[in-house]
């Protein structure tokens, strides 16, 4: 499970190389979700959130494995920092839920899609919430500038992962 954790910080940080910023957002649209959901849900809690922790400790010592090839301190404490710390949460929301839901006779698809919806939620109210305390603006400007123009992409990466996540096991 070792190996499964670094590879999904390997993901994640390559995830973050594919990048669409956005012009009138500081937070720009990568593919680190996509692995983080896939994370928490194949690896579980311990290991999608250790996975997660792995990521975030080489980007605060100096790799460039954050959006844009950015590392460092200054980015976990900038308005994009909360969304790496709620990287961590969701991996391990999202694995969490997949524990308890191991022995239902439910879609797993089905189940898969609502345990990774909850970690998108968790996931963005960590990241909105330091983009409002870090630049220094309201919720709705938040909300507006940090979730509703990633919703379509996010439920198209949910899916995706749901699908992956339903049909393969580590």
């Amino acid at each position: 499970m070792m190996v499964f954790a670094s590879l999904f910080a390997a993901l994640t940080a390559a995830g973050s190389y594919i990048q669409i910023p956005m012009p009138f957002s500081p937070v720009p649209i990568t593919l680190q979700v996509f692995f983080v959901l896939l994370a928490g849900s194949m690896l579980k809690s311990k290991w999608g959130s250790l996975s997660m922790i792995v990521y975030t400790l080489l980007g605060i010592a100096g790799l460039p494995v954050f959006a844009g090839g950015s590392s460092g301190m200054g980015v976990l404490l900038g308005p994009t920092g909360g969304y790496i710390v709620g990287f961590i949460l969701a991996a391990y929301i999202i694995g969490k839920l997949s524990e308890k839901a191991e022995n239902t006779t439910r879609s797993r698809l089905l189940i898969n899609a609502l345990n990774m919806s909850i970690g998108v939620l968790v996931l963005y109210a960590c990241g909105v919430f330091q983009l409002m305390l870090m630049a220094e603006i309201g919720p709705g400007t938040a909300l507006a500038l940090g979730i509703l123009p990633f919703i379509p992409g996010e439920i198209v990466k949910t899916a995706v992962a749901a699908y992956i996540a339903s049909t393969h096991e580590l």
